[in-house]
């Protein structure tokens, strides 16, 4: 269930480029949460709100886009090695919608992962938690995989 805050400048990439791009990060995004790319119901709760920022670096109009990436998600979807592979993933992406090297991008690529807190989460108008949340997308097991994941962040 990520929320992703993409900015990126207007006219940065093409239109097919662009949604190449949100179709790869979405992929990215849902294969890491919860395991499967191609878990249709995984897909359809990954958003992606798009911010048509002005970039500017040092004080004047950056010479070349700047993107940045905020991948929201529940408390207890993100460990260290999701949130490097994501960040790579997503860089990697950005690349590839460029045309591009990564050695192109990756200064101009920012990846925010950020984790809300169990209990702050709210959709369909209530709040849910993570166990509620990954048992949707993946049944009963998905409610063992949250409950592991919240106790390792708890010490249990």
């Amino acid at each position: 269930m990520p929320m992703i805050d993409a900015f990126i400048p207007e006219n940065a990439l093409t239109p097919q480029a662009e949604q190449e791009l949100f179709s790869n990060v979405t992929d990215l995004v849902v294969k890491h949460e919860i395991g499967d790319s191609s878990n249709e119901r995984g897909r359809n709760a990954a958003w992606i709100f798009v911010h048509r920022p002005q970039v500017f670096v040092a004080g004047a109009p950056a010479t070349a886009p700047r993107y940045r990436f905020i991948v929201s998600v529940p408390e207890g979807q993100f460990d260290s090695d999701r949130r490097q592979a994501i960040t790579a993933e997503i860089t990697e992406a950005v690349a590839k919608a460029e045309n591009g090297q990564l050695e192109d991008v990756k200064g101009r690529v920012w990846v925010i992962t950020a984790e809300v807190p169990d209990g702050t989460w709210g959709a369909r108008g209530r709040v849910v938690r993570l166990p509620d949340i990954l048992s949707s997308f993946l049944g009963e097991h998905g409610r063992e995989v949250a409950l592991e994941r919240l106790g390792k962040r708890a010490g249990w």
